[in-house]
């Protein structure tokens, strides 16, 4: 039976070895013995390197905008993003903003995008699911998608509270009518029966072509904003909303009534 003595000895002579190994021989000579714990001791400082990466790059997500059926060049997506949080003295070395681009949704199956509609809309639903969508930004066609099916809050409650804001907004206000109910279950069973639905109208969507920051895009067709319902970041969007039209604080002080000015000092206080 194997003695300490003989285990010591054993030790001795395999220490002895290595020392009289050239270096390519060592490193053969470690990977051999030494491979299993040498990966493991690789995985842990590789996740300990992630982690503490992940720790001190970290960026909080201030808003999440999404762009649909609308393409944005580098300078407005600059303007949706950095610039925006620049213009609330954000810091961007820990926010950041989300935007989603390269969404399509459409039903005509002649247009170079329908093949992207499913996939779009698969994401679309998980975003909202995850209330990681508070923005979107589209064309007509989306713009009646998002209507239809109840993503799109009332702009008439959200802004209201917002003297100044609601008063420039409300011009730009355009309605669309949302689908409560249908019978459109029956209809696939039954192609005979008369399609009928319960519908409500009310502004959920803002033509932005008097957006300062829109304008300097160059769109050729009207670009409409709608706020997900259920935004997690409402005063995050109403600053965007002032944003997006130059409502600064020098044009506050100078439109607002005498008790206006005296509401917003108090908040600010």
């Amino acid at each position: 039976m194997p003695t300490v003595y003989d285990a010591e000895k054993s030790g001795a002579d395999t220490i002895k070895t290595f020392r009289e190994l050239r270096l390519k021989q060592k490193l053969q000579f470690l990977w051999d013995y030494y491979k299993l714990p040498l990966a493991v001791l690789c995985i842990v400082i590789y996740i300990a390197a992630y982690s503490i990466h992940s720790y001190f790059t970290h960026k909080d997500t201030a808003l999440y905008t999404a762009l649909v059926n609308v393409a944005a060049g580098e300078d407005l997506t600059q303007n949706l993003t950095d610039v925006f949080l620049e213009s609330t003295d954000a810091d961007l070395s820990k926010n950041t903003c989300q935007l989603y681009s390269g969404l399509y949704l459409t039903e005509d199956e002649n247009n170079i995008y329908h093949e992207y509609t499913y996939a779009s809309r698969m994401k679309i639903l998980a975003a909202i699911d995850a209330e990681q969508m508070d923005l979107v930004l589209m064309d007509k066609e989306a713009f009646d998608a998002f209507s239809q099916n109840g993503y799109l809050y009332d702009l008439d409650s959200f802004v209201s509270k917002d003297s100044l804001l609601y008063q420039t907004l409300c011009p730009y206000f355009t309605e669309n009518t949302v689908i409560l109910e249908d019978n459109s279950l029956d209809l696939y069973f039954n192609d005979t029966d008369v399609y009928q639905a319960e519908t409500k109208t009310y502004p959920m969507g803002i033509d932005l072509s008097a957006s300062p920051v829109i304008q300097k895009a160059g769109f050729s067709d009207t670009v409409y904003l709608g706020i997900i319902k259920n935004t997690s970041h409402k005063e995050t969007v109403l600053e965007f909303l002032h944003y997006l039209y130059g409502l600064n604080m020098d044009e506050i002080w100078m439109k607002c009534s005498s008790a206006e000015t005296a509401a917003l000092l108090k908040k600010i206080k």
